[in-house]
């Protein structure tokens, strides 16, 4: 039953995404709307549906540090990072397949294993900050490379930046070598001229795209730094040469494998047990040397199935499997 509201939530979030998130228009269908809070309580007013008068008015909750989603007529809202399986946020904070939150921090400047399945492989590069106190490194997601298909890759990654602005585009993207040029608007879209599946979609004028590659998956990413505040908060130490500029991201999968495995996607397997205390403030995932990759594209984490059998519907997205 968990598992059906939390797809229902993360549909009703592609959805929502599509619009800016400066904009405070009620789109239909579906009613909802995408704010970028900026760590304020910002409110929104829905509508009923022919615009005429104000059904309910909304206040996003103060813990949703950058964005915040509602839903009318009823006004219900949410933070982008608590929503549903797949989200990778912050600190890593990941929302696993089962529904349940986990912490896995890694090592700064090192490559991880997020998910590994025979045709899909997806790493994830890590920054961050050395807190002796705790004596381990504050981190968080800097990039993604994502290996699909006959040895197709896809980057995607945030430039290191001082001062940051929502207004300037701070994404590096790549496919298969190649730079991805998008135009810096709303909406705009980009489509594979060699994988027509493969497309990227902008979910704001700078700083956030939607990756999908059909019937296979959509990942959300939202370019983001590290406020003042949250460094006050945290003692993350950010400096005046690096906001540490990282990835928010929600994944969404169409045909994982029964022996899928990463540090995220292990938790997609019918058979995984959880055998993380959940009571806890901030259950951590350990055993981090199994997921160790030696750089953004390789496949040699103990943890990896790429390359071992095959998926039939991947190749056939991606043409591989054309006699």
């Amino acid at each position: 039953m968990a598992r059906v509201s939390w797809t229902l939530l993360f549909l009703l979030f592609l959805a929502a995404a599509k619009f800016s998130a400066g904009q405070v228009e009620t789109p239909t269908p579906p009613n909802t709307a995408v704010i970028n809070t900026h760590g304020k309580r910002t409110t929104f007013s829905c509508k009923n549906n022919d615009g005429n008068y104000t059904t309910c008015v909304a206040t996003c909750p103060s813990k949703c540090s950058r964005k915040c989603i509602v839903a009318c007529p009823d006004c219900r809202t949410f933070c982008f990072c608590d929503l549903f399986p797949g989200t990778v946020c912050g600190d890593p904070r990941f929302t696993g397949g089962d529904g349940n939150i986990f912490y896995f921090h890694g090592h700064k400047d090192g490559d991880f294993c997020l998910l590994s399945d025979p045709n899909l492989h997806i790493n994830a590069h890590f920054i961050g900050k050395h807190n002796p106190a705790l004596n381990r490194d504050f981190t968080w997601v800097q990039a993604l490379g994502i290996m699909f298909g006959d040895n197709h890759q896809f980057y995607i990654g945030v430039q290191k930046t001082a001062t940051w602005s929502d207004e300037s585009d701070r994404l590096i993207i790549t496919f298969d070598g190649e730079p991805v040029d998008i135009p810096a608007e709303l909406n705009a879209r980009w489509v594979s001229s060699s994988i027509p599946a493969l497309s990227i979609t902008r979910t704001a004028n700078a700083n956030g795209v939607i990756l999908e590659l059909s019937g296979v998956f959509t990942i959300m990413a939202n370019a983001v730094p590290i406020t003042e505040e949250e460094s006050r908060i945290h003692n993350y130490g950010v400096g005046p040469d690096d906001s540490l500029a990282h990835l928010d991201l929600s994944f969404k999968f169409h045909s994982l494998s029964d022996s899928v495995d990463g540090v995220l996607g292990q938790t997609y397997r019918p058979d995984y047990i959880n055998k993380l205390n959940v009571s806890k403030k901030m259950p951590v995932m350990g055993n981090s040397p199994r997921f160790v990759s030696s750089s953004i594209f390789s496949t040699d984490c103990k943890a990896a199935q790429f390359g071992n059998g095959g998926n039939s519907e991947i190749a056939m997205v991606t043409g591989s499997g054309d006699a």
